[in-house]
């Protein structure tokens, strides 16, 4: 007789996705409310970037002073460099706070489809555990519980499978800009020994695609410390800052200076990326012992289970 039915897994499948989601909802609020001050922020500074280049546009005095230094168009090439990295980073903000304000509608609209799943499960429980009482049958009741703990297993083991798919995916990411940057450093290197416009162009597309990537990085670092939210588990420090990813200087000068800063630029990102690899990878170890400490747990009540039924069988025969 199956004492532990489909409509109480469901129940139980339900309560347990609500639960979910609430954790992933409170840690969506913590990310957009940092996200909200961080795009406030950037725009003030790109606001204020871009009028440091119209001043210069449009003459004036700090404009005449620069002129009669020679230095008007570097100036004015510094200022508009450092407004399209100021709008690269405000863009950037402003796509994950988008993201994650349509993560936060879409999870909620579905916890507004399970409203009540825990107390209707609960119920459910209590009934369940009633009628088994009046039967007086105790392999009833002991094998109620235990699948009821197979089934809280199953729902941990789909939550940490969900975070350790989130944060792999961020681990192929960050290979693919470590291979960027590799490139860009061989490049850059050539570069120092008077590699020219072919070694130049090749280091700055590497660079380029390695900037997309952190981009992509950045998205996929904050859905994984979303997952990781209702599984125990903590992503502070799991972060890549796309601020060490630079492509200016020798776009615009010559020297053997400046090809220096940005090989130096170029390894310090790398060695940024690979700190983030480390603190991911440490954290997906911890994630897959998890799983398998709960596959084991799972195995070990599935068997307790068997033995509870095969047992009430033989009684039946004697």
């Amino acid at each position: 007789m199956p004492v532990y039915d489909g409509d109480l897994k469901e129940l139980q499948r339900r309560a347990a996705r609500r639960a979910q989601i609430q954790a992933q909802l409170r840690e969506l609020e913590t990310q957009r409310s940092a996200l909200e001050a961080r795009v406030e922020e950037l725009s003030v500074v790109l606001h204020d970037e871009r009028a440091d280049v119209e001043r210069l546009e449009a003459g004036g005095l700090t404009a005449f002073f620069y002129s009669l230094l020679g230095k008007g168009e570097e100036k004015l090439d510094k200022e508009r460099r450092e407004a399209a990295a100021a709008a690269l980073k405000y863009e950037s903000a402003a796509r994950e706070l988008a993201e994650a304000e349509d993560d936060i509608a879409r999870l909620r609209a579905e916890l507004g489809e399970l409203e009540g799943a825990h107390e209707e499960y609960e119920r459910a429980l209590q009934a369940r555990a009633e009628e088994l009482r009046r039967s007086g049958g105790q392999a009833g009741r002991e094998l109620l519980r235990i699948e009821s703990e197979i089934a809280a297993e199953e729902s941990h083991q789909k939550e940490l499978v969900e975070a350790i798919a989130a944060g792999s995916d961020a681990l192929n990411t960050i290979n693919a800009i470590l291979d960027e940057l590799g490139d860009a450093e061989g490049w850059a290197t050539f570069d120092l020994f008077g590699g020219g416009l072919i070694s130049d162009l090749a280091k700055h597309g590497h660079l380029d695609s390695a900037q997309h990537n952190v981009a992509l990085l950045q998205s996929q670092l904050r859905r994984f410390r979303t997952e990781l939210a209702d599984v125990g588990g903590a992503a502070s420090g799991v972060q890549v800052s796309i601020d060490g990813f630079m492509r200016f200087a020798d776009y615009f000068f010559d020297g053997f200076f400046v090809d220096w800063m940005v090989l130096d630029r170029i390894q310090q990102s790398t060695e940024q990326v690979q700190s983030a690899y480390a603190r991911i990878y440490s954290v997906l170890e911890g994630l897959n012992s998890s799983l398998a400490q709960s596959n084991a747990r799972e195995e070990e009540l599935r068997a307790k289970a068997d033995a509870i039924v095969l047992n009430s069988e033989r009684r039946l025969l004697e």
